[in-house]
This record gives structure tokens, sequence and C-alpha cells, in this order.
């Protein structure tokens, strides 16, 4: 098993039990990101890790609200600007969907914080290209195996992820 994967289970963000998902379905076992994004020793961990994976892109991008601190902290580490892309566009002050800045045609890599059937990486992926970014690159510390590396890749959107179910569970 992985350091990180070690750190995710010794902080408990990894817990057994019956859990509902955000897209419905349900599960024996469940990744808490406000756990691991929510202590420091995890999330430093974390961020050094998608800034080694990070090298020569020109902004990243966190998706609201899970992935907002890893791209914070990433954008630390790496020495890179993020932005933040809401699930949806505001109501209210600018109305903007995309915070931050950049300019059309810059590469621009998405940070998630987990992946199930990569829906919401998706979704940020397609508002960035429909604002000019160039996006062929998501980055997740946990991907759940079920569904989101295809999904993504059939958009040309790679998925890497820094741990994987399989190692999560490994001696489960």
């Amino acid at each position: 098993m992985s350091e990180l994967a070690t750190l995710l289970r010794d902080t408990g963000a990894v817990r057994f039990g019956e859990f509902e998902l955000a897209h419905g379905g349900t599960s024996k076992y469940y990744v808490d990101k406000y756990v691991f994004e929510t202590d420091p020793e995890t999330l430093s961990a974390i961020a050094a890790a998608f800034a080694r994976r990070v090298d020569g892109e020109t902004i990243l991008a966190g998706v609201a609200l899970g992935a907002v601190p890893l791209a914070a902290a990433t954008s630390v580490a790496a020495d890179l600007p993020y932005l933040i892309v809401r699930k949806e566009r505001k109501e209210y002050g600018t109305g903007n969907r995309i915070e931050g800045e950049f300019t059309a045609g810059e590469r621009v890599v998405v940070l998630e914080d987990v992946a199930t059937t990569g829906q919401s990486a998706l979704e940020a992926a397609q508002a960035l290209r429909e604002a000019g970014a160039v996006v062929d690159r998501a980055l997740v510390v946990v991907d759940r195996e079920q569904g989101a590396e295809k999904l993504l890749a059939d958009h040309d959107v790679g998925l890497e992820s820094l741990v994987t179910a399989s190692e999560l569970l490994a001696d489960r």
C-alpha cells in the first residue's frame, strides 16, 4: 500500500459500513474527502503528489466544493494559479461559473477529490472548454474504479489517480 493510501486510512478518511453515494448508488466503504482535506499532513502530501504531476501545466482547476482545498494547496506547492469551477453559474455578484483568471487557449488540469462515475470532473472539463481552456487531463486523489476513467476518456480527458479503490481495499 502506498504511503498516501496508508495516510488516508490512518486519518480515518476511509470508512466501512453502508453508505449512499452522491450519484445515488450505495457502497460498503466511503472515502470522506472532508477528513483528508482538513488534515494538514494529508492535504500537504496530496498537494505535493499533485504538484509533481502538473509540471508544465498552466493552470489548476478545482471542482467546487470538494476540490477547492486541493487546488489551493497544490497551487502553493506547484507555484501555479488555480481556478474554481462551480457546478452551475452563481445567481449573484459576477454570475460566474468559473472563478479566477485565465486566457482562452491556456492548458488547465482538473483536480478532483474522489471519482466514482467521473461526471463532476467531466462537467468541470466541459465548462472550462466552453470558456476556451484546453483540458485533456484530470487528477484525482482516489479513483473508486466505477467508470470515471472510461467516461472521461470517452471525452478526451485522461484520468490519473494518486490512489485507487483496489489499493485502499487490498486487505479487506
